[in-house]
């Protein structure tokens, strides 16, 4: 049996997975012919990124178009000798951080089928998770790529906003939404960032990526423990052990963070997803997941007013985060709050996602970059944190990445 052969057995037994895959025949010529630094190296795409040839349906059959190009960042990716094996299952309109929202049926957890493999890049962390591929793309607006990421033991590089093309994606909200990468290595997911990173015109968002000074292992800011809420049995006891393993670490008050969290989903910013997705499932209701739909549907009777309410809450929420970030390098938090099972979010869907994105919902409206980190197991089951600092501070939070890894 072929390394490709085994592959696409892998891939026969989880195809939840997946919503298609790409002839094998195909995909044998191509890392044949294959040359650059990423020659060879399969990778897989969450179905809302369009990859030329194969229909981009966001997870949703009845929003599916063919598109005429890649996304830049497949292009590019392309270009550099990666050969796209097929495209993954999502959370409806990348509506959700928990793999369940979806037509093509609910993604299982890589090790513990009874459990969720989290969203909404659920099915690209699968793929990496089960060895089907060596990388995969998510897009990451509230957490999509991080949480699903930490719940597999994999990296998961958030980019600072508009340095990765969004060019080709199906927006969720399109002034928060990035390109993210899920691999099993730190060298090999920062790698794949760097062959992306670059302005594009077709992105009215993109900006050129001004790297701060990497410089040796900086100051790490940690919150109160008291300040963390309410996690899984083991995973804080888990996360104070990273904690303690870190020299010099400095107590960082993060409830203005969490408080900015909110409003990505409990204010009037939930209306970009409107603004992008709402006339199509108000056309197409019986074509939507029932929880995607209500998330999107209701934010259309959000009052303008409440909009620049939570503006100028957010600059005020900026203002803290660029002090908090004068006094560390870095903030290490958890991923996020615990690894529920799919019993549990089908009995309280929006209360079980509402908790997963704790940690992660303010770190694009807050415009910092943020890298999902392995950090050993609780349960038998893998435990992530993250680190998050300034825009343009990508490649420090890799080399901090290194001391807690």
């Amino acid at each position: 049996m072929t390394n490709l052969d085994a592959r696409y057995a892998r891939i026969a037994a989880r195809p939840e997975a997946w919503i298609s895959v790409r002839p094998q025949q195909e995909v044998e010529a191509e890392v044949a012919a294959s040359t650059g630094p990423l020659a060879g190296l399969l990778f897989a795409v969450k179905n809302n990124i369009d990859v030329a040839g194969i229909p981009t349906t966001a997870a949703c059959p009845a929003y599916a178009y063919d598109p005429a190009r890649d996304a830049t960042t497949v292009a590019l990716l392309r270009a550099a000798g990666a050969v796209v094996l097929g495209v993954t299952n999502l959370d409806q309109f990348a509506t959700g951080l928990v793999g369940t929202r979806s037509p093509y049926g609910a993604v299982r957890h890589a090790v513990d089928e009874t459990r969720i493999s989290g969203g909404s890049s659920s099915g690209s962390a699968v793929a990496v998770a089960l060895g089907i591929v060596d990388f995969a793309l998510g897009t990451d607006t509230a957490g999509s790529g991080r949480v699903p990421a930490a719940l597999h033991g994999l990296y998961g590089v958030k980019p600072t906003k508009g340095t990765v093309s969004a060019a080709g994606v199906v927006p969720a909200c399109r002034s928060q939404d990035v390109v993210t990468v899920m691999a099993g290595s730190l060298s090999l997911a920062r790698h794949v960032a760097s062959v992306m990173t670059a302005v594009d015109a077709a992105d009215p968002l993109s900006r050129p990526f001004l790297a701060l000074d990497t410089g040796p292992a900086g100051r790490i800011g940690v919150p109160d423990p008291d300040h963390l809420g309410d996690l899984d049995p083991g995973w804080a006891e888990r996360f104070a052990e990273v904690v303690a393993a870190i020299p010099d670490a400095v107590t960082v008050d993060i409830r203005p963070l969490l408080a900015a969290a909110r409003l990505l989903y409990e204010g009037a910013l939930v209306a970009e997803r409107y603004a992008a997705v709402g006339p199509f499932i108000d056309a197409h209701p019986d074509e939507v997941d029932p929880t995607v739909q209500k998330i999107i549907s209701s934010s259309s009777a959000l009052p303008a007013w409440r909009l620049f309410q939570d503006f100028e809450a957010l600059d005020g929420y900026r203002q803290v985060a660029r002090e908090i970030f004068t006094e560390v390098d870095a903030l290490l938090l958890p991923t996020t709050t615990g690894h529920p099972t799919l019993a549990e979010v089908a009995a309280d869907p929006v209360g079980v996602n509402t908790r997963m994105g704790r940690f992660t919902n303010f770190a694009n409206l807050l415009d910092l970059a943020a890298l999902a980190v392995p950090a050993g197991q609780v349960n038998g089951l893998p435990f992530g944190v993250q680190l998050i600092g300034p825009a343009f501070s990508d490649l420090r939070l890799a080399g901090l990445a290194e001391v807690i890894g």
